[in-house]
Order: C-alpha cells, then sequence, then structure tokens
C-alpha cells in the first residue's frame, strides 16, 4: 500500500542501505532533514516493513523534482516503483516541468521512460540544456587554461 509519510531515520538508513545508496547514509543527518523538508513524500509497505519510497520537490506551479525512487532490490520490476512515482507526483499533475536526475543505466532509462520522462538531450529541436552541480566533487580541470 502506498501512503504519504516521512519515515523515520533508522528505517530511511536501511532502506538507503538495501539500494546501497551510501552517499545518504554516511550522514544520517542530512538524510532525514532532506526527507522531512521534502515537499512530497510517499512509501510502500508491506506490514510494517518499508519497501520503498520517493519524494518530490516542488514550487507547486511550474516545476516538480522527483528526488528519490527507492525499492529494495528484491522488489524491483514488481510495480512498486511506478504506484510510488505516480503517487508522488499526483498532486503536481498540474504542474508543466517533471524532472529528475538518474543514474546512467539502461534500467532506470527504461524505467522513467514508460512512465512518460525523456532525456533532456532528446526533448523536442534539442534545444534545452541541463546542468548540475554538486558540491564536494572535484572539478576537472584538465581543459581549463
Amino acid at each position: 500500500m502506498v501512503e504519504e509519510e516521512r519515515p523515520g531515520r533508522e528505517e530511511l538508513v536501511e532502506l538507503y542501505t538495501a539500494v546501497g545508496w551510501s552517499a545518504y547514509t554516511d550522514d544520517p543527518d542530512t538524510l532525514e532533514e532532506a526527507v522531512r523538508n521534502s515537499t512530497r513524500v510517499v512509501t510502500a509497505r508491506y506490514g510494517d516493513q518499508l519497501l520503498g519510497l520517493a519524494r518530490v520537490i516542488s514550487d507547486g506551479a511550474s516545476i516538480a523534482y522527483l528526488q528519490d525512487v527507492l525499492v529494495r532490490p528484491e522488489l524491483q520490476r514488481e510495480g512498486v516503483g511506478r504506484s510510488l512515482v505516480l503517487a508522488a507526483l499526483e498532486p503536481f499533475a498540474h504542474v508543466r516541468q517533471k524532472v529528475l536526475l538518474t543514474d546512467d543505466e539502461p534500467r532506470q532509462r527504461a524505467f522513467y521512460e514508460s512512465l512518460g520522462y525523456t532525456e533532456i538531450r532528446d526533448h523536442g529541436d534539442g534545444t534545452l540544456r541541463a546542468f548540475v552541480r554538486i558540491d564536494g566533487a572535484a572539478p576537472d580541470m584538465s581543459e581549463q587554461t
């Protein structure tokens, strides 16, 4: 069953660890704060066990950013992720732009394309460009003079 809720720190760390997202679990305080401050968080549970989570950050008018979609590995490709994404984005149906950042893996691409997403480079006439800045990551200075 998918419902809106914000799980506690222990459950979050356990779920994020299960999917191998150690960049989040290395700092549980930040993970808990990020989830708490998200615009919308939905979870999937079986009894008391947290099976998956999706969260959205949005201004509610022009953009909704699908931040995380996690499903326990043993339940992936069973429809849980799709249900989470649809439930997470439901209140933002009127919002034109829905964006996300994900790994460069064929399974992720197929999953998000099945939900109507396209890579920015494949959208329209190719005039859009997306950028990301990840603080703490070492910049590649090899091409700068």
